[in-house]
């Protein structure tokens, strides 16, 4: 414990031993949405808390206060670097300072175990060890900038359906090795300041009153000292919660803590220790981010400051996987693009203009700007090189107003009085708790009116459409198009049931470049009663419905016509999001019949794959490259030009198998059966068990091309360390990620998988350099969870050692005799 440290714990006693037991109760349950309150009698002010983990979007939902987006999450551990995650969260820490925000919701660390599951996109990877090395990264950034984290959803929060109430069975040895392993790993090498308990339960207990995995392995083998906040609406039990180690029951005002907790104190149920343990956390936490008095943050001096587009641009080409590149017409692979005078792109596909840039969801931000790949090559290339063609829409189906729509939320009471007013980013409107314009009040507003123009960038027929539930009035051009009544559905998880069902409305005929007024009112029901008020609605629209075998041709015509094609295909919010699991991994609309067709015609065709999380190219063989961007953030489409004329190498390997068919996955149920989702497949997820079962993916964990060439030339391993020599064979400067995994030889009476990552390092070098890299290989590369000894045990024998470019691609070998142990906690 550092001098500061003590000064810390000594203002936290100070500030607990001045509290009555009210008080420290109230501490503990959120004062609205995003915040504590504040308790000037001990000089501590309001925490504020704010989603991530792309950006920090502030406790408002408005265009108002704009966030940088940086790429998806899995996006950041395809980079395999843990100091560009950490370069990434001291970004997100600069933003939060500049929002007022102290603690940031993430990172989410929860595994890839199935590719169906619907918040993929906001999780790292399907290997624990990866992911809590970017983790770890991630934490010390956010940290290094003096903002706490939340390291979340703990724990086996790995799939959406149900979320709030599945009973995840998990078996001991996959619960330690895999899903809780990321966890230790960042609470041993990051030290984070908070941890989110997530909404499911895990082999029968409900994780915000999960005494064992939270006092007795969190706290008490792991040694982690900072502040257990809960998933929003996740805390049900007072008592259970209290005793089960959880500290801050979110969003409040009414939780289960507060006069709940107070009054289960004076009767007796809950010993007040218990409180102050949790009002001691809540301090240090406080302490720790500088918002209580007497106490030294642990940051006084934040680092230097970050050119976010920069980084976001950077952070996007580090990302982007190269998962195929051919040669065509002569030994030339088809990327880099040639550009020079003359050579013609044809860019196809809708996404390509109307690019997705993050995921659904909590982790929704809104950036100043988004670079689409048609900007960004348009901005790249030479006047009159660059061709477009939409080709085939991935959305069959209206979707918040966004492109060429420019709004406002208009908030009036009850004679019509404007009360406040603020910017939209989309039509889309979702104010929870406390987040409405300045100077409005659940209690005054009577009506919220989306409003403003809209400019059609096409002729023709045009959708308008409302999400949400209530009574609504559409307008068009001035005229009422539509009156009614949403009623609630069917659908399972509540934010969605909440949000509804997209309804088609009116449909009305539109110019081109002709602006038209458009509004949506919302009469605001009386939500007195509520224990958490919330306004949520969308206008909706989708353009003109052209006939896809029209657009497919024009598509056809355009790659036809240019030297190279390049086709951006891509999920939609509806495929992949927060709430709900995918059915299958199936790219939305015609898009693969789009592909085939383009590639038929012109045989230089390269497709860009806008998704978070693994989908079905069953034309993959049939095209020259294929590049994979993830939610590539809002410079998405400046990083893509970079890559695909040269001027950056895409530095990404596959932090995830991709199958090369959904029937191929080797997990798929993500459903639970009354209730209850067995971990059936037990330690062989992802890679593992793809090995295991002799299947071949369509791209293996780890792969991912660069412009250059790499030659491993030695390997030499001791029991703590790797040691890889390469050569860049290439004729331009490039990175390389030396991949290090083992495998035991022989058997040992313990069930293992064949092989799996231990360790990992980037290098780089210039053409015809050597470089070295020294893999570190932990000790717990050789160690099972023992279950009988309620420890971990090494495992003794022999062990290959694998040195190469991904799993499936071993460059060197050496084998490595290692002794055995007995279990140790």
């Amino acid at each position: 414990m550092t001098d500061a440290d003590q000064v810390r714990d000594d203002a936290v006693e100070a500030a607990l031993g001045k509290l009555d037991l009210d008080t420290k109760t109230r501490l503990l349950a959120g004062q609205d949405m995003w915040s504590l309150p504040a308790v000037p009698e001990i000089g501590l002010k309001s925490l504020v808390m704010s989603d991530g983990p792309v950006g920090v979007r502030g406790v408002r939902w408005t265009a108002d206060d704009p966030s940088i987006a940086l790429p998806s999450p899995t996006a950041l551990a395809a980079a395999w670097d843990p100091a560009l995650a950490r370069r990434a969260g001291r970004l997100l820490a600069q933003e939060a300072r500049r929002k007022g925000v102290h603690v940031l919701l993430a990172p989410t660390v929860n595994l890839h175990r199935s590719p169906l599951g619907g918040r993929h996109f906001e999780c790292y990877s399907e290997d624990p060890y990866l992911t809590g090395v970017i983790g770890t990264g991630y934490v010390n950034g956010v940290q290094d900038g003096g903002i706490g984290t939340t390291v979340k959803h703990f724990a086996g929060n790995d799939a959406e359906t149900e979320r709030f109430t599945v009973d995840n069975a998990i078996a001991p040895r996959p619960l330690r090795e895999l899903y809780l392993a990321p966890f230790e790993a960042i609470v041993e090498n990051a030290r984070p300041w908070g941890i989110m308990t997530a909404y499911n339960q895990v082999n029968g207990t409900t994780m915000t009153e999960h005494q064992h995995l939270v006092n007795e392995v969190l706290r008490g083998e792991w040694g982690f000292d900072g502040c257990n906040v809960s998933d929003w609406m996740a805390a049900r039990s007072t008592t259970g919660g209290i005793l089960g180690g959880l500290d801050v029951a979110m969003p409040g005002p009414q939780t289960v803590y507060g006069p709940s907790l107070a009054e289960a104190v004076r009767s007796g149920e809950v010993p007040e220790s218990a409180v102050d343990a949790a009002v001691r956390n809540v301090l240090r936490l406080a302490a720790r981010v500088g918002l209580l008095e007497g106490a030294p943050a642990v940051v006084t001096e934040p680092p230097a400051p970050v050119d976010g587009q920069a980084l976001a641009r950077e952070l996007a080409t580090r990302g982007f996987v190269l998962v195929r590149n051919e040669a065509v017409l002569d030994d030339t692979p088809a990327l880099p693009l040639d550009a020079g005078a003359g050579r013609t792109v044809a860019l196809i596909g809708a996404a390509a203009r109307d690019a997705r840039v993050l995921g659904g969801g909590s982790a929704t931000v809104f950036p100043e700007r988004v670079v689409s790949p048609l900007a960004g090559l348009g901005a790249a290339l030479p006047a009159g090189a660059l061709t477009y063609a939409v080709g085939a829409d991935p959305s069959e189906e209206l979707a918040p107003a966004d492109q060429g729509f420019e709004l406002r939320a208009v908030c009036r009471d009850a004679s019509g009085a404007v009360l406040g007013e603020g910017g939209l980013p989309t039509g889309q409107v979702q104010w929870i708790g406390e987040d409405l314009p300045a100077g409005v009040t659940y209690e005054t507003m009577a009506s919220v009116e989306v409003t403003g123009t809209f400019l059609p960038r096409e002729s023709g027929e045009h959708a308008f459409g409302t999400r949400g539930l209530g009574v609504f009035t559409l307008a068009v051009g001035g005229a009422a198009v539509w009156d009614g009544v949403q009623e609630r559905g069917d659908e399972a998880d509540p934010f969605e049931a909440f949000f509804g069902a997209p309804s088609e409305r009116a449909l009305v005929v539109l110019t081109e470049g002709q602006p038209v007024e458009v509004s949506l009112t919302l009469q605001v029901p009386d939500m007195s009663a509520l224990p958490l008020k919330a306004v949520m609605f969308s206008l909706l629209h989708l353009g003109p419905r052209r006939d896809a075998d029209e657009l497919i041709a024009e598509a056809v015509r355009a790659a036809r016509a240019a030297d190279t094609a390049v086709v951006v295909v891509a999920t939609t919010e509806r495929v992949e999001s927060e709430g709900f699991d995918r059915e299958d991994l199936t790219l939305p609309g015609r898009q693969d019949d789009l592909v085939r067709a383009v590639a038929a015609a012109n045989p230089n065709t390269v497709v860009v794959v806008n998704a978070g999380s693994p989908v079905e190219l069953p034309w993959r063989e049939d095209v020259a490259a294929v590049l994979l961007t993830w939610f590539p953030g809002q410079e998405g489409g400046a990083a893509l030009a970079d890559v695909l004329l040269g001027d950056a190498e895409p530095g990404g390997r596959l932090p995830t198998t991709w199958p090369a068919r959904f029937a191929d996955a080797p997990v798929t149920e993500v459903a639970p059966t009354a209730g209850r989702l067995e971990y059936r497949e037990g330690l062989f997820i992802g890679y593992r068990a793809y090995e295991a079962r002799s299947l071949t993916p369509a791209y293996p964990f780890g792969h991912g091309l660069g412009y250059t060439d790499w030659t491993y030339e030695s390997l030499e391993v001791t029991g703590t360390t790797a040691r890889v020599r390469l050569t860049n064979t290439g004729d331009r400067p490039g990175r390389e990620v030396v991949q290090v995994y083992l495998a035991p030889v022989g058997g040992c009476g313990v069930e293992r998988p064949v092989s799996w990552l231990a360790a990992f390092a980037g290098v780089g070098a210039g053409p015809g350099e050597s470089v070295e890299a020294e893999l570190a290989l932990p000790a717990r590369a050789f160690e099972i969870w023992d279950e009988e000894a309620r420890g971990w045990r090494r495992i003794g024998g022999t062990y290959e050692v694998r040195a190469g470019h991904s799993h499936a691609d071993t460059r060197l070998t050496a084998a490595l005799d290692i002794q055995g142990a007995a279990a140790s906690s």
